[in-house]
């Protein structure tokens, strides 16, 4: 079964945000700068928790794992338990650019 997270970060070093960012990007889109809408398995979960400890330093940046539910329903449904103000959160709408 796979479950939507918000996946947010606060890293310190451009380099290793630049590797974070292309890491989670691997596993979800881009919601807003640093924050990632992911469909993740608890497999998928694990290994991009697995490759985000390669590259972060744990004393001084941050990942943040919001479980918001299930998945189901109709692809591009929002995910549960997100209430949105302004735009809608849809999935698969989001384009964000790092540089």
């Amino acid at each position: 079964m796979r479950s939507y997270y918000l996946v947010s970060y606060d890293i310190c070093d451009p380099g290793r945000l630049r590797r974070v960012h292309k890491t989670v990007r691997d596993f979800g889109e881009g919601v807003q700068l640093s924050v990632f809408l992911c469909q993740l398995s608890d497999g998928d979960r694990a290994a991009l928790e697995r490759r985000l400890l390669d590259i972060i330093q744990q004393r001084e940046d941050q990942v943040l794992f919001v479980k918001l539910g299930s998945v189901s329903g109709a692809s591009g449904d929002p995910p549960p338990r997100c209430e949105v103000i302004g735009r809608p959160l849809i999935p698969g709408s989001a384009h964000v650019l790092v540089f």
